[in-house]
């Protein structure tokens, strides 16, 4: 190769020139049908590029060599049929995106993961999520079209698969409308949530209509379900209060549609939603930032006092952090005890349930809380009531929490599973992180796993860098305050998956798994207050530092 083969004139670096020459051998290859017949040429082409990005990693040909090589290993697998070439370009498409998640590549290794699973493992759900991936984590990237059409693609066939085997059943409803069977909504003058509940999940769209002076009609935003009809206990018309919205109407448009229309005070932005189990369609609607700002002053004028160092207590005035000042501090948590009323939660025989467990580990953190942080603590529910998960974010939202916290209890089939761990709300990375959501749910795993509302979901929630952050800090805590006092602990780590009760929540938000009911060592320390006030010590060292962190970021200017 000529030294003055470079544009710049300079001579090729040693990765540039064997990138170079692995270059050459592909193309050698490729141009040739009889070498290609040949597995010796392919893994001659496929250690030279390995070559590059072992020996300089650090090199900015380093991803263009292991892309170009996991790309060989998957052309490979064409003439070889062998399932460990498939394998080994997975492996190494998964490698770049982990070790070089910013480069330009990363999109295009993560599209070539969904197509792998898509064209050659046959597994559609997982290509879906991995195509997901591409439209989540490279909203920029030049492959989000193609990752868009191929869920749109996926999306039909996996519903015709799991619509298979219930043919008969769907097909006696064919002629059958859904019951729009409820709405409900909650609201402050900065936010208000809309919900409508439907007996089976339909198809809906919808649409922001301007305000119509003429004819005398407010701004609306309109929501059409098809395949729906109205039920008879229904009003027509729903006044809401709050400032946001006027009302909300529910009308037969035609014979198998129904508009729900709701009329807008004013409004800055929207989000809609679905949810399973039962079927409803969720509709957040939030105000103009300075009345929300506003709307924070009764918990942010309470009079603070912070503890110095040394134990003892000065004014808010004196000690309040810039974090504070600037509003990016923490003053208000809200913790939510899952479950409850009619649902138990996970639970064993001798009436040992998962919601009784929660709420009494509940009442001990708001304490906690409340004397170590001198955070206000607000509990979703204090006494044994059900609650939909959407009210949970809802009040949350409504509160103007800062962070929000869901306690929970774990169970699995195998009695020596145990541990503690703690989720935020992101893509299930496991087939566990799938089944603990669909459990906290309420719904079914093929819910979660068919996705494309996964994909609604995280567009809902903007913190979840944040969320990651606290989720660590808190399960850090809680180990580390375990580990002190009690043996055999084990450390189950941070996760994520998509938790209906995290979904819209407009602060960082997290839900804890304290344990597993199904082992008997942590049963038994779950119902005692001591390691309940273990626990509660631990999750609130995590708020503790994780406050630390916020409040460190804006020291120095």
């Amino acid at each position: 190769m000529g030294e003055g083969s470079e544009v710049s004139g300079k001579a090729p670096s040693k990765p540039e020139t064997l990138l170079e020459q692995a270059d050459n051998c592909r193309k050698s290859l490729y141009r040739s049908k009889n070498k290609k017949k040949y597995r010796h040429h392919w893994l001659k082409c496929i250690h030279s590029y390995e070559s590059v990005h072992t020996r300089y990693p650090k090199s900015e040909q380093a991803p263009w060599a292991l892309y170009r090589e996991a790309r060989m290993y998957t052309k490979l697998y064409g003439y070889s049929g062998m399932r460990q070439d498939l394998d080994d370009g997975l492996q190494r498409f998964r490698r770049l995106v982990r070790e070089y998640e910013n480069h330009r590549l990363a999109d295009d290794a993560q599209y070539r993961i969904g197509e792998i699973f898509y064209e050659h493992k046959d597994d559609p759900s997982q290509a879906y999520v991995e195509f997901l991936k591409v439209d989540v984590k490279y909203p920029s990237g030049d492959m989000r079209p193609r990752a868009r059409a191929m869920l749109n693609k996926l999306s039909v066939i996996l519903s015709k698969k799991n619509n298979q085997g219930g043919k008969e059943a769907a097909h006696s409803r064919v002629n059958e409308l859904a019951l729009v069977k409820d709405i409900r909504h909650w609201s402050t003058p900065t936010y208000t949530r809309v919900v409508i509940d439907l007996e089976r999940s339909v198809k809906y769209s919808s649409n922001l209509l301007k305000k119509d002076p003429t004819h005398k009609k407010p701004r609306r935003l309109y929501l059409d379900l098809v395949g729906a009809k109205v039920g008879k206990d229904i009003e027509s018309s729903i006044p809401i209060e709050g400032g946001l919205l006027h009302r909300a109407r529910a009308g037969q448009f035609t014979k198998d549609r129904v508009r729900v229309v709701l009329d807008i005070n004013s409004i800055n932005t929207h989000k809609i939603f679905h949810l399973y189990d039962p079927f409803r369609i969720v509709v957040d609607v939030r105000g103009d930032e300075e009345r929300s700002n506003a709307s924070k002053s009764p918990a942010s004028s309470r009079k603070r006092r912070t503890k110095t160092k040394s134990g003892e207590q000065k004014s808010q005035g004196k000690t309040v952090s810039l974090a504070r000042q600037l509003g990016l501090g923490v003053e208000r948590i809200v913790i939510d005890p899952g479950h409850g009323g009619r649902d138990p939660g996970t639970y064993i025989k001798g009436g040992i349930k998962e919601k009784d467990i929660v709420l009494r580990l509940a009442k001990v953190l708001a304490a906690k809380i409340e004397k170590r942080l001198d955070c206000e603590a607000i509990l979703t529910r204090n006494r044994d009531v059900f609650m939909s998960l959407e009210r949970r974010t809802a009040l949350a939202n409504m509160k103007k929490a800062d962070l929000f916290i869901s306690l929970h209890v774990n169970s699995y089939k195998q009695k020596g599973v145990h541990g503690v761990e703690t989720y935020f709300l992101n893509l299930a990375t496991d087939a566990r992180a799938v089944m603990v959501a669909a459990r906290e749910n309420a719904t079914s795993e093929k819910n979660i796993s068919d996705l494309q509302q996964i994909l609604n979901d995280l567009m809902l929630n903007t913190k979840i860098t944040e969320s990651s952050r606290l989720a660590r800090q808190v399960q850090r805590g809680m180990i580390g305050r375990a580990k002190k006092r009690y043996s055999g602990v084990r450390d189950l780590g941070v996760k994520q998956a998509p938790f209906y009760v995290l979904i819209g929540a407009e602060m960082p938000a997290i839900l804890v798994e304290t344990g597993f009911i199904t082992n008997t060592r942590e049963r038994k320390r779950l119902l005692s207050k001591k390691y309940q006030e273990n626990l509660a010590e631990g999750i609130v060292s995590g708020i503790e530092r994780y406050i630390e962190s916020i409040e460190q970021a804006y020291k120095g200017g």
